[in-house]
């Protein structure tokens, strides 16, 4: 049998220097493709939901520091605390609500320019009432094979608001932020079962003139507990706020928004505008980073999630225990306890091009400000697309596709192609059934009943 030959004295020399050189070239690659971005180390924040899960997995898959970047993530306050930290620089750049920089733009609460080049989520939210709202309720309820028929609808709710008017007390609803999905997803569901939401008037942000039920902002945390006091009634938010009500048996989640109105965009990836043009290369490199997050996210079949719920326990993150993130995040959704369905996009990151800033996601939420007062005038169709367009920039998302398919870490089919619009057919995947037409903004905004035209 041959034996090895000993390695001599020169060889091994010659070895360790090859490798040194090798690892010098790498390292100084490493240093020269970062040398390339205008800025390297980033702050960035979020808010303790689930749906802020690409920026985990981009920070603990390494994904970031592959791109050159040095990022610290911050959980904030609130969401007012985000923005206004995301406006004044001390942060880079946060997870926010989708309508959150259409609502800057026209200068509602806050003027400012951000701009969204990434979508962090379609869908994740639901809305939940209290135990003692869930039980008058239920009669209106039809059932089958003993449990509640989904989706429910907002008509369901009726009685018990006659109940509380009869008894001389307003119906509280908490939402997360005003110019936000959980304000405009709840008002439609309210909307759609014939129960006026409010709306808001030059000098009024209460949001509440002809309300019916009373809606006001609650931090996400905090909701199941200010639920539980009797403060609110019920709310809208994303996870992991509903299944925490199921888990300590406080509440009922009666309608995910995967089934109010399908695939919806929840959270984008914002920063100013002014970040933007002063450091393009750093912009792309974020969004390279996010997109893998959210493709290794939705990977065959979502086999990642449970990694991703293990990541997202974590206290500085949401730190919400695994077995409630779990709930939603692989797949299931339950409602009244016990009663766990199959949800498998309940939280979509990647699949459908979920990711990517479609314009009619924008101005979809441009209508419903519209239609609950936010914007205060009629605007003409155009005015939507230009709103759109002055936030939503699918071209440093497309910059960023292209140059992961470049490197061979994602392929072309897993994004748009060159020719999208940014422009969705239309839909009538609501719990209404209204069409939506994103050319149509105008049009789609005179099929509703309730709310301004």
């Amino acid at each position: 049998m041959n034996q090895p030959k000993k390695p001599t004295l020169t060889s091994l020399v010659r070895a360790i220097s090859a490798a040194a050189l090798i690892s010098s070239l790498t390292f100084t690659s490493y240093i020269s493709a970062a040398e390339k971005l205008e800025k390297e180390s980033l702050k960035l924040g979020f808010i303790k939901l689930t749906d802020m899960a690409p920026l985990a997995v981009a920070f603990e898959k390494g994904f970031f520091d592959e791109e050159g970047l040095s990022v610290q993530l911050e959980a904030q306050a609130n969401w007012k605390v985000l923005l206004d930290r995301v406006v004044s620089g001390e942060l880079d750049g946060a997870h926010m609500l989708a309508p959150m920089p259409l609502g800057t733009a026209i200068g509602y609460g806050t003027k400012a320019d951000i701009v969204s080049a990434f979508t962090m989520d379609l869908n994740g939210d639901a809305i939940t009432v209290s135990n003692d709202v869930w039980k008058l309720m239920k009669p209106q309820i039809p059932l089958e094979g003993g449990k509640p028929v989904h989706p429910i609808k907002a008509d369901t709710l009726k009685p018990v608001l006659e109940k509380y008017k009869a008894a001389g007390k307003p119906f509280n609803m908490g939402m997360t932020f005003p110019v936000g999905t959980h304000n405009l997803k709840l008002r439609y569901w309210l909307a759609a079962g014939g129960i006026n939401p409010g709306t808001y008037e030059p000098g009024d942000t209460s949001g509440q003139k002809g309300a019916e039920a009373m809606l006001s902002v609650t931090p996400p945390p905090q909701m199941p507990a200010t639920m539980d006091s009797g403060t609110i009634a019920g709310y809208c938010v994303g996870e992991p706020w509903n299944q925490q009500a199921v888990f300590k048996g406080i509440g009922v989640p009666v309608i995910s928004d995967y089934e109010l109105m399908k695939n919806s965009a929840e959270k984008i990836f914002g920063v100013s505008k002014a970040f933007a043009d002063k450091n393009p290369k750093t912009h792309i490199a974020i969004v390279k980073a996010l997109i893998r997050a959210s493709l290794w996210l939705d990977a065959e079949g979502n086999k990642n999630r449970m990694e991703g719920v293990e990541m997202l326990s974590q206290k500085q993150y949401v730190g919400a225990d695994t077995d409630v993130l779990a709930n939603s995040m692989t797949g299931t959704f339950e409602y009244e306890k016990g009663d766990k369905r199959a949800l498998p996009d309940f939280n979509v990151f990647a699949r459908y091009n979920g990711y990517y800033p479609y314009y009619s996601d924008a101005i979809w939420s441009l209508t419903q400000m519209r239609r609950w007062g936010m914007v205060s005038e009629a605007k003409p169709d155009s005015w939507y697309m230009d709103i759109a367009k002055q936030v939503y920039k699918p071209d440093v998302f497309m910059a960023a596709a292209k140059a992961l398919v470049a490197e061979g870490k994602a392929k072309a089919s897993d994004f748009p192609a060159d020719g999208e619009t940014g422009i969705k057919p239309p839909s009538s995947d609501f719990i209404d059934g209204v069409t939506f037409d994103a050319s149509k903004p105008n049009d789609y905004l005179k099929q509703f009943a309730i709310g301004l035209k």
